[in-house]
């Protein structure tokens, strides 16, 4: 699975998580981006992209993730049966 096919599944994933279908999300996107991104919601992001994924992140990958794209990144890195 290449980068974009990840992306549009992470899309999905966000568009569920926060319930909201007009969500576009770039490697770029902060929680700041994002309305109701707060910590609860980002503990129900982190578990349904490891469901949607079939991966579990490492505590520190989860408080290190600064943006969309550092999450791509472990999931490209970690995920290659994905």
């Amino acid at each position: 699975m290449n980068k974009n096919e990840i992306m549009e599944r992470l899309t999905d994933v966000f568009r569920d998580v926060f319930d909201d279908d007009s969500i576009v999300i770039t490697p770029l996107t902060t929680s700041a981006d994002i309305e109701d991104w707060d910590s609860i919601e980002h503990i129900n992001l982190v578990s349904a992209v490891e469901n949607e994924f079939g991966l579990r992140f490492k505590m520190k990958e989860v408080s290190g993730m600064k943006n969309v794209g550092e999450m791509l990144g472990i999931i490209c890195e970690r995920g290659k049966n994905v």
